[in-house]
Order: C-alpha cells, then sequence, then structure tokens
C-alpha cells in the first residue's frame, strides 16, 4: 500500500431523513439499515482498509459521535477521530483534515467520502480510487468520482463533462448542477455527458489547501493561523477556536464549482447515497410481492412494495397496505407513503415543534 494514500471518512451528520431509526444521539451512519451485520461506517471503513493503510484512515465526526467511532471501529486509532465542534458541512470537515495531514506529510494524496453509502462492488471502487489517487499524484487537480446516471433522479447533483478523456477514464468537468426538476434531469440524462455527483473526492492535500487560499480565503486564513497546532495537544483548543469563524458552506459550493482544474471519472461499483428510505428499499432483498422487510418477526399480508422496518424482538403484521415506508423503534412508530418520503424532514421539524427535542 502507499504511503502517501490517505481517506477521510465524513460522519458528522444527522441524517434526519432516515428518522424514526436514525436520532440525533445515534444518526445513520452507525446504524445497520441493511441488516447486514455492519453498520454503514464499519462498511465504509471495510471498504477503504482493502487499499489504504489503516494508520491512513481518519474519521471527522462531531464532538458528540467521538465515543460512538471509537467503539464501532475500534481499530481506529484515537488520534485518527477528528472530532467538529459544531456542524458546518462538508468545506470545514475537509478543511481540518487536509491542514493536519499537510503537517504531517507534504505529499499526502487525499480521498474524502461520506461514511453512509452503500458500494455493492468494492473490487471496483477500489479500482476506480486507485485511478483517481495515481491522477493526482501527477495532476493539479482535484478529482470527483461521477455515477452513471439510470434514471432522472431529482434528489442528486448533476455534473456535466467533456468527452474527450484528459487521461484514462478521466475528464475535465464543465458545470455542476444542483437537484433538478424531473424535467430538465430527464434532459440530462438523455444527453449522456451528465453523471451523478457521488460527494466523493480525490486530490493532494496541497492542491486543495490552495483552493481554500483562492476560493474560502477567510476559512484558509483561519485554518493557517492555527496550523502549528495541529498534531499537538493544543489541536482541540485551536479547532475550537477556528470553527466559530468558519462560513457553514458545502465543498461543491465553495471550491468545486469554482475552480478549474475539475476533473471527473464516471464510475460504476453499485454506488448509492442511501439517502432516503426508498434508497434503502432499492437496496434491500425483496419478497415475491416485492416487500423489503428488516427484521425477524415481520409478517406481510396483502401488501406490495413496502419497505418495513422493525426491531427483531417485535413482532409486526401488515396487511393492506401498497408502497408504504414502515419504521417501528421502540418509541416511535412511523407509516408514510414512500412518495412522500422527501417530506420526511418536514415532518421531524414539526414533531419538533409539537413534541420537542423527545422524539428526534
Amino acid at each position: 500500500m502507499n504511503k502517501n494514500h490517505y481517506v477521510a471518512i465524513m460522519a458528522g451528520g444527522i441524517g434526519s431523513r432516515f428518522w424514526p431509526m436514525s436520532r440525533t444521539d445515534f444518526p445513520k451512519q452507525f446504524l445497520d439499515i441493511l441488516n447486514t451485520g455492519r453498520t454503514l461506517i464499519q462498511a465504509t471503513y471495510d471498504r477503504f482498509a482493502l487499499f489504504i493503510p489503516k494508520e491512513n484512515i481518519y474519521v471527522v465526526t462531531s464532538d458528540q459521535y467521538k465515543e460512538i467511532v471509537a467503539d464501532q471501529l475500534p481499530e481506529l486509532p484515537a488520534d485518527n477521530i477528528l472530532s467538529e465542534p459544531s456542524r458546518k458541512n462538508t468545506a470545514p470537515c475537509i478543511a481540518y483534515v487536509s491542514y493536519k495531514l499537510r503537517q504531517l506529510n507534504p505529499d499526502a494524496n487525499l480521498i474524502c467520502a461520506p461514511a453512509d453509502h452503500i458500494i455493492l462492488q468494492p473490487e471496483a471502487f477500489k479500482e476506480t480510487c486507485l485511478n483517481a489517487l495515481d491522477f493526482t499524484a501527477h495532476i493539479r487537480g482535484l478529482v470527483t468520482l461521477g455515477i452513471k446516471p439510470t434514471h432522472p433522479n431529482t434528489g442528486y447533483g448533476y455534473i456535466q463533462y467533456e468527452q474527450q478523456p484528459v487521461s484514462d477514464n478521466v475528464f475535465k468537468v464543465k458545470t455542476f448542477t444542483e437537484k433538478p426538476d424531473k424535467e430538465l434531469a430527464r434532459t440530462f440524462l438523455l444527453s449522456g455527458d451528465f453523471l451523478w455527483n457521488a460527494g466523493i473526492f480525490v486530490w493532494q492535500v496541497k492542491n486543495i489547501i490552495s483552493a481554500f487560499e483562492k476560493f474560502l480565503p477567510e476559512m484558509h486564513d483561519v485554518f493557517d493561523t492555527e496550523k502549528n497546532y495541529f498534531n499537538t495537544e493544543a489541536e482541540t483548543e485551536a479547532i475550537e477556536r477556528i470553527y466559530p469563524q468558519c462560513v457553514n458552506i458545502s465543498i461543491d459550493y465553495g471550491v468545486m464549482e469554482k475552480a478549474d482544474n475539475v476533473y471527473i471519472i464516471p464510475s460504476s461499483f453499485g454506488w448509492s447515497d442511501l439517502g432516503t428510505w426508498a434508497s434503502a428499499y432499492e437496496n434491500l432483498d425483496k419478497d415475491y410481492f416485492d416487500n423489503a422487510v428488516a427484521g425477524d418477526n415481520v409478517i406481510v399480508i396483502d401488501a406490495t412494495k413496502n419497505i418495513v422496518h422493525a426491531d427483531n424482538s417485535k413482532l409486526v403484521l401488515l396487511q393492506g397496505l401498497d408502497d408504504f415506508i414502515v419504521v417501528d423503534t421502540k418509541d416511535v412508530l412511523l407509516i408514510c407513503k414512500k412518495d412522500k418520503e422527501q417530506a420526511i424532514k418536514e415532518y421531524v421539524a414539526e414533531v419538533k415543534k409539537l413534541k420537542g427535542d423527545k422524539f428526534l
């Protein structure tokens, strides 16, 4: 394995669209949503451990989840769990690990990836990542992985790319489009030169830091001022000074959509961002009537195309429902039409307004 290869697993989100299984104090990246025997963050770690030195695997998470990460990934050195004092989206998260790694290894070549994605073909994923790492080792470029779209999904961002490769399966990016409506998504799909934005990035840390300096200069300045404290006992205090000064912004908006050295690798490795219950439905085994059931004691009668998630200790009998999400936890029962799943965040807000934080 290459000692200059690193990965940062981003694991600070609260996963509100997977409520009521995903809770503020124990969000979806720490759950075994698909009943595989491994939580999402554990599966992500396993994937990267195939080709990244274990000592070079980092997790960036909220202060609130640091102990959960340590518990679920006991093989991870304690110093490799980076905790954020507040949620400020992906740009500060990526800045933190990048400035830290620059102090450790100026030649660090970094993959940044969410903790909660599904990858069904880990070997194909490995080959794609190694191709990207090889490219960024020799080119001053920022690489993102793009997924070949299979349908006009309106929940993903889209990336348009030039048709002539600049290297082996690496293409220059032309445009970014955030979550289009159905008609525009169909147009993108038919054009053949758009990919889904997987939110997985590859670059040398010195090049992403240069991009921060150019496009997010205020953020660059606060990290750069504190750089000598990274990898020392004073790092935590430095981060607590840095984060209140950082704007809440994604790396896509803050850097990728502005830079002129952005490249994309069209990829196919069985990817899903597992962002919604419908995506979980797509990735679970189905019965004869297309019901996806996670739970040892679920009985389904005269019902079709449902996703049912229940604790193994509880008997759940479902009759007569078609195309529903049914999630039963110890204190919340959710029954919701699948085509209303994008509104679950709104329902969570309504629960907060009426019942406070007790059920969140």
